[in-house]
């Protein structure tokens, strides 16, 4: 089970580059695309005051990250193992 779902788009660029980061360091994770799937359009936006702003991640405790940094990523993961 993954500690967080990457909410994405095809066409995004950060999206693109933090799954590859996470993906090069082993880190498990869902991602959802908003344009396939419209009602998580509506996640992202309560997350990013009414924005689809992606890549938004939705972490186990609750919380969410708008366009972090993979060491960003790495401090909540470990911080949620702890």
């Amino acid at each position: 089970m993954s500690s967080f779902t990457m909410y994405t788009t095809t066409w995004c660029g950060y999206c693109r580059r933090l799954k590859s980061q996470l993906d090069r360091e082993g880190i498990e994770f869902d991602i959802v695309d908003i344009e396939q799937q419209p009602e998580a359009a509506a996640i992202v936006e309560s997350a990013n005051d009414g924005n689809q702003t992606v890549p938004t991640l939705v972490y186990s405790d609750g919380t969410a990250m708008t366009n972090p940094s993979l060491a960003q990523v790495k401090e909540k993961l470990a911080a949620l193992a702890g």
